[in-house]
């Protein structure tokens, strides 16, 4: 399989599962894990034996302009058996850690796609580290979900350029929180979402250090400092 930068993704990882007897073949991946304020997003897709070639340009959402992510995300949804979309807040970032929010978020998905009855029995997660699959240690604190149907996981580092599917799912969650960071924007327009979508760019860091966090900043990372009259 190619990884070549700017390379179509492919469905090859996918027809090896199927063809070894999975009936339902998802990918997934997240959005927003990065950023200092906002959700966390995590897209999942899901293709069966019957499905077409993936559309084309379909591609890591990092290597997508704004616009083609746009115009890719119906012919995903048409493509796709089954997608879900779905995020954890800031609050459940701070309650929980990344880790719990991330696995909230792709929880959440499955049991929106259980509900559909396109739960896929495997899933491709971009990586190294397997975060959607429960702990074996429960986790306090953890959201408890109805319906979650959990799947094999299988883990693999390029997947979102590789695999279809996890491109495809890359490419739902970019537009959904996207969308969500410049509707907040509206709300808090000092820091500049509409463009930087809650990362540390420096409009948005200059902002933090002038207003300090927002209801939608993650009040448990190392955010800069509100500056006090006295210092400017």
């Amino acid at each position: 399989m190619s990884n070549r930068r700017g390379a179509d993704a492919t469905d090859v990882a996918e027809r090896i599962l199927l063809g070894a007897g999975h009936r339902l073949v998802g990918g997934c991946d997240e959005v927003g894990r990065g950023a200092l304020a906002g959700p966390v997003t995590v897209g999942i897709t899901v293709i069966d034996v019957e499905a077409a070639p993936a559309p084309r340009g379909l591609r890591d959402s990092k290597l997508l302009s704004p616009r083609a992510r746009e115009d890719l995300v119906e012919p995903i949804r048409a493509w796709a058996t089954g997608w879900a979309v779905a995020s954890a807040s800031p609050a459940e970032i701070d309650a929980h850690g990344m880790t719990v929010a991330l696995r909230t978020a792709a929880h959440r998905a499955l049991a929106e796609l259980a509900r559909a009855g396109c739960a896929p029995t495997v899933v491709i997660l971009d990586g190294r580290h397997d975060w959607l699959s429960p702990p074996r240690q429960p986790t306090l604190g953890a959201p408890e979900i109805d319906g979650v149907v959990i799947p094999e996981v299988t883990t693999q580092v390029g997947a979102d350029r590789r695999c279809a599917t996890v491109a495809a799912a890359s490419v739902l969650a970019k537009v959904d929180r996207d969308g969500v960071m410049e509707r907040l924007d509206l709300d808090h327009p000092d820091f500049g979402w509409s463009q930087n979508k809650g990362y540390g760019a420096p409009v948005h860091l200059a902002a933090l250090s002038r207003h300090g966090p927002s209801p939608e900043h993650r009040r448990s990372w190392r955010l800069p400092s509100r500056t006090s009259p006295e210092q400017g």
